[in-house]
């Protein structure tokens, strides 16, 4: 029986709760995204879930007006895990920062990437502890300076993409936080894809680590400093779409189109559905420019399309058709 979906706008999905971030805070504009995604998804608001960890992006339950579930630190994959699988019909999402993913959460993290359960998970990233008050995280810069390294952080950070994509991530967007649009559009195509997928947000702490993306999220530069990719589109970036990159052996180049004989032809073309991540991995890697946009999006099997082939199997071999069968099969005694 086909069920009708309700039309939406984005206040239908805004809670009656304060808003209780720092002023100037990218969050806000993570939440207006979403809530501006949710009616273009053609889900049922009472088929949405938001299950989050601990951190500042975690109050993110509170202000849906959704089922949601505050989990505790770092565990809000093995909870959104288990109520994926309990109801499949349901749109489930993982609220996450870089340190409730990364450092507590990082074995959670990996392994809802590699099991492909059918879920989207946002990921905060602005390089620090926030609501704690300035630690440094997993994906805090070498050198940087914190509460809870005042003479530098010696610790080389993760990628978040680079650590996804070796989890066997199939679906891997990065987004920066200034970016209401293609945060939107983003969120969109994770709802629409089957299978697991993350989108990293490049979100600014004004507090504790303020400017942490500006050398490639500030508008007067981000047309230079980043690339945004889309699937079968050549990857050309620059003020004056001139710049892109090639191959060369086994590194990317940025080159000058026009110039050395270079045309548009010689340029890379996206593919995010190449299966082979090798060349995924090499765009997440690349600091300049800084590749933004939806680098991988590989359609695999879910666990649960696994799940559901096993069961099927096993139920066709089976002697057992009933519990009974099961109890009294092989010896059996009766007591008078």
């Amino acid at each position: 029986m086909e069920t009708t979906v309700k039309k939406y706008t984005f206040r239908d999905f805004a809670s009656d709760q304060e808003v209780r971030w720092c002023p100037g805070c990218d969050d806000y504009v993570i939440l207006r995204a979403v809530q501006k995604a949710l009616p273009e998804m053609g889900v049922n608001k009472e088929d949405v879930v938001f299950i989050s960890g601990i951190g500042c992006s975690s109050r993110f339950p509170y202000y849906m007006d959704t089922y949601g579930m505050h989990g505790i630190h770092g565990r809000a994959p093995a909870i959104a895990s288990g109520v994926k699988l309990a109801n499949p019909d349901l749109s489930v999402w993982v609220i996450t920062g870089d340190g409730d993913s990364m450092a507590i959460g990082g074995n959670h993290f990996i392994h809802v990437l590699r099991r492909n359960i059918n879920l989207n998970m946002i990921l905060f990233n602005n390089k620090i502890y926030g609501l704690t008050k300035g630690q440094f995280s997993p994906t805090s810069s070498v050198g940087q300076k914190t509460k809870s390294s005042p003479y530098g952080n010696t610790q080389p950070p993760f990628l978040a993409g680079e650590l996804a994509i070796g989890a066997q991530a199939r679906f891997y967007a990065r987004v920066a936080g200034n970016t209401p649009k293609e945060l939107t559009e983003i969120f969109i195509a994770a709802e629409k894809f089957n299978g697991t997928s993350l989108i990293e947000v490049l979100q600014n702490c004004v507090i504790f680590n303020n400017g942490c993306f500006t050398e490639f999220t500030d508008k007067n530069v981000r047309e230079d400093k980043q690339l945004h990719v889309e699937h079968g589109q050549p990857m050309i970036f620059g003020k004056d779409r001139d710049k892109g990159l090639i191959l060369k052996g086994l590194k990317l180049e940025v080159v000058t189109i026009g110039e050395n004989g270079v045309t548009e032809e010689d340029i890379l073309v996206h593919d995010a559905h190449e299966q082979d991540p090798t060349l995924h991995q090499m765009l997440v890697r690349l600091q300049f420019p800084l590749v933004t946009g939806l680098i991988r999006s590989y359609d695999d099997v879910t666990l649960e399309q696994r799940e559901d082939a096993l069961t099927v199997q096993v139920k066709a071999n089976s002697d057992f058709v009933r519990t009974d069968d099961l109890f009294f099969s092989g010896e059996t005694y009766k007591v008078e």
